[in-house]
Formats: C-alpha cells, sequence, structure tokens
C-alpha cells in the first residue's frame, strides 16, 4: 500500500521537471512507433508524410474527426492500445507544460520581472499608494489629447503587482540608480520623467540618477521639503520640480475665498476647464501677446494666461502686457476646456 503514493511522488515530480527537449524526444518516438506499428498491421492509408501527421494528431488528442481510421483489425487495436492512450498522455503534458509557461509569463508581467523595450514612453518612478494610482489615472487621460498616446511605465521598488494591468507598463526593481535595473524601464528613451517617491532623499538620488543617463527628457520632481528644491536646481537646472503648496493654497484661500476651488478646477482633468500648454513653432516670430489672446479665445474658446521665454524655461511670465511679443519655441499656458493641438500659428502671427 505503500509503494503506490510513493511511485505517484515519483512521477509528479519527473512530470514536472522535464525538460522540453525531453518531450520533443518523446513526440519523436512516439511518431516514428506509431508509424511502424501501422506500417505492420498494412494500414497503407494511413502511412503518407501528410495524412499521417494529420490523423496522428488528430487521433492522438482524441479530437477524432473520422475523416480517416484503420480498417485492420491489428490497426484497429494499435490505435485503440497504443495511439489514443500514449498520444493522449504526451498531449495532456505538452498543453499542461504550455499553460504553465503562459502562466509563469503572465505572473512575471503582473510582479514587474520583465524587461521593456520601449521609446518617447512616460515613466514614473516610486510608489505612494493611492496617490500614485490617482497619478496614474490621470497621466491616462492626459495622454489620451497627446499626439502619438505615448505608453506609461511605472518603476517601483515596492512590494507591489501592477495596480493597472492592461494599461500602463510595470517594472520591479532593486534600486532606482543601477544602470542594470533601470534599462529594464528604458530610462534613457523615456521623454517624460515623474519621479515621486515616498521620501525626499531618495527622490533626490534619482533625479540626480536619471537626469545622467537621460539629460533630453523633460524630468519631473515632487518634494515634501521645499528646501531640497534649490539644492537640486544647483546641480539639474532642467528639472522641473514641484513642491507642496498646501501651506500656500490655506493662506490665499483665507483672504481670497475659493482660491483652492479654482486651482483644484485648472488641474482637475475631469471636468471643467483645465490648464494646458503649447510651444510656439521655431520658425515663428513676433506673436503679439494682445492678438493671441484674441485669436484663442476667439478660433480655440481658449484663454492665454501667461508664457516661459525659450531662453528660460523656469520663468513664468503670468498675465504679460497686450504689447509683449513672443518668439518661436517660446512655451505658452492656457485654459480651455480641453487641449488645444491644431493651433493655427500662421494666422496669429500675420493678424
Amino acid at each position: 500500500m505503500l509503494i503506490w503514493p510513493n511511485v505517484k511522488k515519483l512521477m509528479l515530480r519527473y512530470f514536472t521537471q522535464i525538460k522540453w527537449y525531453t518531450i520533443l524526444v518523446m513526440l519523436g518516438v512516439y511518431s516514428l512507433s506509431s508509424w511502424c506499428l501501422l506500417f505492420l498491421a498494412g494500414e497503407t492509408e494511413l502511412l503518407g508524410l501528410v495524412d499521417f501527421f494529420y490523423w496522428l494528431i488528430v487521433t492522438g488528442s482524441t479530437v477524432g474527426y473520422g475523416d480517416m481510421s484503420p480498417t485492420t483489425d491489428a490497426g484497429k487495436w494499435i490505435v485503440a492500445l497504443y495511439v489514443i492512450p500514449t498520444g493522449l498522455s504526451i498531449f495532456a503534458l505538452v498543453v499542461g507544460r504550455v499553460a504553465s509557461w503562459v502562466g509563469k509569463q503572465w505572473q512575471k508581467g503582473a510582479r514587474g520581472m520583465h524587461s521593456l523595450n520601449l521609446k518617447n514612453h512616460v515613466l514614473l518612478i516610486g510608489w505612494n499608494g493611492k496617490r500614485t494610482e490617482q497619478l496614474l489615472r490621470l497621466l491616462l487621460i492626459e495622454r489620451e489629447d497627446v499626439p502619438g498616446t505615448p505608453e506609461i511605465v511605472l518603476c517601483v521598488r515596492a512590494d507591489i503587482e501592477n495596480p493597472m494591468p492592461g494599461d500602463i507598463a510595470f517594472v520591479k526593481v532593486d534600486s532606482f540608480n543601477q544602470d542594470h535595473d533601470m534599462d529594464r524601464a528604458c530610462v534613457e528613451t523615456a521623454s517624460i520623467i515623474i519621479i515621486d517617491n515616498p521620501h525626499d532623499d531618495m527622490t533626490m538620488t534619482t533625479s540626480l540618477y536619471c537626469s545622467q543617463r537621460n539629460p533630453k527628457a523633460h524630468k519631473v520632481s515632487y518634494f515634501d521639503d521645499e528646501s531640497l528644491v534649490g539644492l537640486l536646481k544647483q546641480h539639474c537646472p532642467e528639472i522641473e520640480c514641484t513642491p507642496s503648496v498646501a501651506v500656500e493654497m490655506l493662506a490665499k484661500s483665507a483672504f481670497d475665498p475659493g482660491s483652492s476651488l479654482l486651482h483644484h478646477d485648472l488641474l482637475d482633468v475631469y471636468e471643467g476647464q483645465a490648464q494646458f500648454s503649447a510651444t510656439i513653432p521655431d520658425q515663428v516670430t513676433n506673436v503679439n501677446a494682445g492678438v493671441l489672446f484674441s485669436k484663442l479665445k476667439q478660433e480655440y474658446d481658449a484663454t492665454f494666461i501667461g508664457y516661459a521665454s525659450s531662453k528660460d524655461r523656469h520663468k513664468i511670465k503670468v498675465n504679460p502686457p497686450s504689447s509683449e511679443t513672443l518668439q518661436g519655441e517660446d512655451k505658452i499656458f492656457y485654459i480651455a476646456g480641453k487641449r488645444v493641438n491644431n493651433i493655427n500659428w500662421s494666422a496669429i502671427q500675420q493678424a
């Protein structure tokens, strides 16, 4: 009575650890032996190369179309006692191994173990629970109006699975400043890098690393401690830093009631008016601010609120005088119901 459980465990361990090349050898031996037995049985109608493999697969997998079948008594015994039982065992083994491989690949993807091959994607580095999930939802909405609809990649160190499978790509790493880890997230080919870690010191080191690996990408870093923004700017002036403005909003709302609601509405992508930006093409010159304001309102129902010169992207001039002149590659900021992607800059320049 104790022999069968031991045999069962041995067989289970063997079939679990069996290699693919062993399965291919088994298939080869099974096919060759089946052909030889049918040949000895005189089943000449089943021995053609194409007909034999078609019949063997259909019969061994028990599909059984019935369009081809043995005609001799010996052939019927061979099929009943050898071809079908052996073929069904091998077929079940192959299907099981394929299903197991597919399941493991899916799990690796959900756990972020795969290496990606992407370009011009949005790379979000860091995990802050519900805040990161909300940020991902906002990014998914924002990208819909962006030409090319870039992929969004979440890169984390936390022990989690992909929070939005099917919507974003996911990579889990051991470190945010090791090349072999960050290469899996394609940090060098990202067009936008957002760094939002639970701790400011991690955000600082990750920002410095990303600046060195991908100086051309637009990088945004979030800090709870505003004093670190100036320190990072000394080393990486191209990084846009977004410190917490909760205290400033409290003071503004105290003397200008509704200010917090206004700013929330401008940042909300779900409803209401939102704030967007656009870059003036480099071939366009001498755009009058007053004309730009009028044209955006008349043609696109958008409100021009300010701009950043191409010479200093980090200095925003809000509500510029109507006589102000903008140049090519300046970035304008406006309020609209949705992003405007087809601004007729030639008409605005000539007005």
